[in-house]
């Protein structure tokens, strides 16, 4: 079909979103904190931690996904993903206060260079070399950073995608346009053969 007519969504691969690239990095790391400082048995939260990093990630690829036909599902699964990157974040601030160890602020020699580095560097590929050498302080203040900063991510993707739905409408109303262009344009070719053909009958 033409592309006037499409009514599927061309939709960015995934992959390639910044948010979607810190959300699978904070899913490996969570993974690999609570392996390091987490109980292996009878801690339940290295279950909800696991399975909000987990969420987090498969929101955002789900959600792109229903994305080429559901502006509505779109919006509400990358919402998914943003609550659960907030809990998340709230368990590794937990993490950080229940064993005395400290919270960066702006005002942290550190803070700084932590912020620079997270928001300069999206894929795994980044952090993995780290994940075995940074103390439970730095992993927790750097995954809480990238939580915050997909947050904002998403938080920025899902204006814009609501902001689509109010002027553009769903699937529904993609449909209708489309069917209503085709008509019309169907019309129009059809009266213009009519003018033609008079045109030609008036000349004989």
């Amino acid at each position: 079909m033409e592309e006037k007519f499409k009514v599927l969504k061309t939709m960015r691969p995934w992959r390639d979103a910044f948010y979607y690239q810190k959300a699978e990095t904070l899913y490996q790391m969570t993974y690999v904190f609570c392996q390091r400082f987490l109980p292996a048995y009878g801690d339940r939260t290295v279950d909800q931690m696991v399975q909000a990093a987990r969420s987090g990630k498969q929101n955002i690829v789900e959600g792109t996904e229903d994305g080429t036909t559901s502006t509505e599902m779109h919006i509400k699964l990358l919402n998914v993903a943003r609550s659960s990157l907030q809990e998340l974040r709230e368990d590794y601030r937990d993490f950080i206060m229940s064993h005395n160890l400290t919270l960066w602020t702006s005002a942290h020699h550190r803070y700084a260079s932590m912020q620079e580095f997270c928001k300069t560097h999206n894929r795994i590929e980044d952090y993995q070399p780290f994940f075995q050498k940074w103390s439970a302080e730095e992993m927790a203040n750097i995954a809480m950073t990238l939580c915050y900063m997909t947050d904002a991510m998403l938080n920025h993707q899902l204006k814009a995608l609501e902001k689509e739905f109010v002027t553009q409408g769903g699937i529904k109303e993609r449909m209708h346009a489309a069917r209503t262009g085709y008509r019309k344009e169907q019309d129009a070719e059809l009266s213009r053969l009519k003018k033609a053909k008079s045109r030609l009958s008036t000349k004989r």
